[in-house]
């Protein structure tokens, strides 16, 4: 996944040079937080190496961060994370968390559209030319009803650069639905 040419879904035009710590500076709070919760509660390593490379970007010592309580830790990696310097991490961090975290959505998402995948959400066949706009209100619709609304819009901001200037249907829906906000 490259956000070199992202376009973010927070009601505005898109443009086409959106990167990983715009969507940060974007996003509410509350979703990193999940992303970071899911982190320490299933795959540590990848929390604790994380902190170790903001707070190295940073010149701080590890163990500085590490002596926060987790609420301030959080904090801290949240505006750390809005850097530019940051963007390989965040970027990794995303991916990491959605393709991991968010399986069964994904899954759910491929299922809808009519997508082939793993039955993890990974696509294991060619991605569509197009997506049909009738699949894709039923798509969002079942993930909305499921998932987290934030969630859902930064899975679908996401799967949206899998191809070259995002699927013309995907990125309209996400421009016109109210209930697709990432803040």
């Amino acid at each position: 996944m490259d956000f070199q040419s992202w376009p973010l879904a927070i009601g505005a035009p898109r443009t086409p040079t959106v990167k990983a710590h715009e969507i940060y500076s974007t996003v509410d709070p509350s979703v990193v937080t999940q992303m970071l919760d899911w982190f320490r509660d299933n795959d540590r390593n990848v929390y604790k190496s994380a902190l170790a490379s903001l707070a190295q970007s940073r010149k701080l010592r590890l163990v500085f961060i590490q002596k926060k309580p987790v609420p301030e830790q959080y904090a801290w990696i949240l505006k750390t994370l809005k850097s530019k310097q940051s963007d390989t991490i965040g970027e990794h961090l995303m991916q990491a968390w959605l393709m991991a975290g968010h399986q069964d959505m994904l899954a759910k998402f491929c299922d809808e559209v009519g997508i082939e995948h793993d039955g993890k959400g990974s696509v294991t066949g060619e991605l569509p030319a197009e997506l049909d706009a009738a699949k894709l209100d039923a798509a969002v619709d079942a993930l909305l009803a499921d998932f987290d609304p934030k969630v859902v819009t930064l899975y679908l901001t996401v799967f949206n650069l899998q191809v070259p200037g995002g699927w013309q249907t995907l990125t309209e829906k996400l421009d016109s639905d109210e209930r697709l906000s990432l803040s």
